[in-house]
């Protein structure tokens, strides 16, 4: 744990300095990587995230699945459930509220939850990556906790898809048991497939 915590600073630090323009280079390249694989091609409903803490920017990745009229969602603390998420449909007109990270999330509406079994695709922001394409969270364990007993169910074969800053890998991840196995990791410059 100690090795991870470690871990997560660094990275956290590398993604953080990143400048603005990097910022920006990093997002419309992304995107381009984004649109060019089949699982996104495929997907009616994504579930994104909104950048916080030097995490890679999908705004403009947003605007080219509205455009392509691909359903987004966007995770949500859930009220009744600790340390879990649910997912909200997310449209540019979305009413916003920060939760208590201070990221923002759409307001809690039932009406707007998208049940995890509709979601084809769920991009995955992260602090760090290996090349087998495992991944370090912030360490809440929010999308582990969600997607495990989902992924035990079997209910779905959603695509499974980390995002982040090409600085944010590393040779090689410890790994934890609750760690749920991405299927691809998407930076800037390249993709990384699980093994």
């Amino acid at each position: 744990m100690a090795e991870r915590a470690a871990l997560r600073k660094l990275l956290r630090q590398k993604r953080q300095a990143l400048s603005a323009t990097e910022q920006q280079s990093a997002s419309v390249q992304l995107e381009q990587q984004l649109i060019q694989l089949p699982q996104i091609q495929a997907a009616k409903t994504i579930a994104v995230y909104l950048a916080n803490d030097g995490e890679i920017d999908l705004t403009r990745f947003c605007h080219w699945c509205w455009h392509h009229d691909k359903q987004l969602c966007l995770p949500v603390l859930h009220p009744f459930s600790k340390h879990h998420l649910l997912f909200l449909n997310y449209q540019p007109n979305s009413p916003m509220h920060r939760n208590r990270f201070g990221i923002f999330e759409p307001e809690l509406a039932a009406p707007q939850v998208v049940p995890l079994e509709q979601l084809d695709t769920i991009l995955l922001p992260l602090v760090g990556f290996d090349g087998d394409a495992n991944r370090l969270g912030m360490g809440g364990g929010f999308y582990d906790r969600t997607l495990a007993h989902w992924q035990l169910q079997r209910h779905v074969n959603a695509a499974l898809i980390g995002v982040a800053h090409d600085c944010q890998q590393v040779p090689e991840l410890p790994i934890a048991s609750w760690d749920v196995p991405l299927d691809i990791i998407v930076t800037p410059s390249t993709y990384h497939r699980a093994l």
